[in-house]
């Protein structure tokens, strides 16, 4: 690290963050302007940044650029800051394990953290059976080793997903993903024996829960075969799909389906848990009890972290050195995660969710009333969406409106506002706020968006 960048660094750390939206500059500002150039010399262009902006410093709900430029952040690094960029407890824990030992691989010398991360999901994660975690490093990896644990336990060979499901950019990962641009593009051959089956899309198929449950347990018996299915991954509510919520009833009969059925339901909560949607965990608003369920993002704050956590019977049945990896459960990210715990108790954070819901609820329906092209409202807590359509379709063919959103996105981004974009057609706007963000900000961040609206 140069001298330079600790420089900056340390003055960074040092400077209060005021909560509050503030563009000094074009956008992107001559300094990210030069980061990119430097960037673009060694960084491929597959790693794509949605706003090409550098960032200096965050805390709480804003984040601010190399420039001076202050944005309020919708999106907390796609779910990942839940409980607030840099929370001080958060940062504390941290800072202390790294003066104790940053790593030793729990495979070989164990340590605490990672035991009291796992007790913190087997009290939090729903159901009230034996529970065992294993922690990895990433979303992606928590699925693939869901899947694995699945296949071993069942000793079958398929995996169901759900359409507009997205699990990740690995190989296996990228075969599970209903959408293949951009993130399979290219990359196959994929990992084999996995199925797409239909979902529940309310706002678009106009079925029951239990009708899109029956279409969907009709596609897995006629197309995979009960006997052959080894797990079938829902996300309660689905982030890259574009925050669809399923109807009432639906993951219930799924889950009573793949119980009598001897399938492993695994419930993908990688981006709504931790309790962003006002719950621990999305599952419970649906009365859903998964025999699996996987936990990344915002479960350590920012520090990489992901696990695996289920019915014992389960999860016991990988052999010893079947799970695990090198970096997988690293103290310093386990002390973090510890302490996300007590932050969302503390402070009452499945509270703010509620809160922010009804913030965001009562705005984007002020301006739904105002814009059709806003056709569709959905999500629970800190994770809600709009679906944009082509004016005058809301109402009948809710034509995909993919121009509008990104239209939308870029007033956002040029006047300090961070939002989103999803869904399998590109016509989303999704709203991922950190549960520290103040009603203001909220009201703030909508005023900019009702000004693009009305300029599209």
């Amino acid at each position: 690290m140069t001298d330079t960048l600790l420089e900056n660094l340390s003055a960074s750390a040092q400077t209060p963050l005021p909560q509050q939206r503030e563009i000094v500059t074009a956008i992107p500002g001559p300094k990210s302007q030069a980061l990119h150039e430097r960037r673009m010399k060694v960084v491929p262009p597959g790693v794509h940044s949605t706003l090409p902006v550098y960032i200096e410093r965050a805390s709480g709900a804003v984040l601010r650029d190399v420039d001076g430029n202050q944005f309020i952040d919708l999106g907390a690094g796609i779910g990942v800051t839940t409980v607030g960029h840099t929370r001080q407890s958060v940062v504390d824990a941290a800072k202390a394990q790294l003066d104790s030992f940053l790593h030793t691989l729990f495979t070989i010398t164990p340590y605490e953290s990672y035991i009291r991360v796992a007790e913190l999901l087997a009290e939090h994660t729903p159901g009230d059976f034996e529970k065992r975690s294993v922690l990895v490093n990433s979303g992606a990896e928590a699925v693939e080793n869901g899947v694995k644990i699945a296949r071993k336990f069942t000793g079958r060979r398929a995996v169901a997903v759900l359409e507009h499901a997205y699990h990740g950019r690995t190989n296996l990962t990228m075969a599970m993903n209903y959408k293949a641009a951009p993130y399979a593009t290219g990359f196959g051959p994929f990992a084999g024996d996995i199925f797409h089956a239909p979902s529940s899309y309310p706002y678009r198929d106009g079925l029951t829960g239990e009708q899109a449950a029956a279409r969907t347990i009709a596609y897995l018996e006629k197309r995979v075969g009960a006997t052959d299915l080894a797990a079938l991954v829902v996300e309660p509510i689905q982030g890259e799909g574009g925050f669809q919520t399923p109807a009432e009833g639906y993951l219930p009969a799924l889950q009573q389906w793949a119980t009598a059925n001897g399938v492993v339901l695994i419930a993908d909560e990688i981006q709504s848990g931790m309790g962003r949607t006002g719950r621990y965990f999305a599952s419970e608003h649906f009365g859903l009890v998964p025999d699996l369920l996987l936990s990344a993002k915002g479960i350590a704050a920012g520090l990489p972290l992901a696990a695996v956590t289920g019915r014992a019977e389960i999860m016991d049945a990988a052999q010893p050195g079947g799970l695990g990896g090198t970096f997988g459960g690293n103290p310093v990210a386990a002390a973090a995660s510890v302490a996300v715990f007590d932050l969302i108790e503390q402070d009452s954070l499945l509270n703010e969710a509620v809160r922010i819901e009804k913030t965001l609820t009562s705005g984007l329906g002020a301006l739904q009333q105002k814009y059709d092209i806003i056709g569709d409202i959905r999500g629970r807590g800190a994770m809600m969406a709009i679906e944009l359509v082509k004016p005058g379709t809301a109402q009948t063919t809710k034509q995909p409106n993919a121009e509008a959103v990104t239209a939308l996105a870029a007033h956002a981004a040029q006047n300090g506002v961070l939002v989103l974009t999803a869904g399998t057609w590109g016509n989303v706007v999704r709203f991922l706020p950190s549960l520290a963000i103040t009603d203001e900000l909220l009201v703030d961040a909508l005023g900019v968006l009702e000004d693009g609206f009305a300029a599209l």
